[in-house]
């Protein structure tokens, strides 16, 4: 059973910070493409950043102030969000994919939110 967990969510000032965390299991953690979305009321749910083995991608209404990176030994992606902005409110999503041709697995954790707002 594949379970992605989300952690770290909450209020926060503008300008301020906060790190979201995500556990996965039931899962070989280190061959999926692990990513970060986000959904604001009313809008549709986007891309906030990802990463592979090697390489990251991230939104560009976040680069430069998010940062993803994980660790395969815990099992767990990290997204540290940086100069937070009342834009960035929204539920975060953690993600899990992996290709095994042709088709392609995909997993979702619960959501945790975050509010920028003073």
């Amino acid at each position: 059973q594949v379970q992605l967990v989300e952690s770290g969510g909450g209020l926060v000032q503008p300008g301020g910070s906060l790190r979201l965390s995500c556990a996965g299991s039931g899962i070989i953690f280190s061959s999926y493409t692990m990513g970060w979305y986000r959904q604001a009321p009313g809008k549709q749910r986007e891309l906030v950043a990802d990463i592979t083995s090697g390489s990251t991608v991230y939104a560009s209404s976040v680069k430069g102030r998010f940062t993803i990176s994980r660790d395969n030994a815990k099992n767990t992606v990290y997204l540290q969000m940086n100069s937070l902005k009342p834009e960035d409110t929204a539920v975060y999503y953690c993600n899990a994919r992996v290709a095994l041709l042709p088709k392609e697995y995909g997993y979702w954790g619960q959501g945790t939110q975050v509010t920028v707002s003073s």
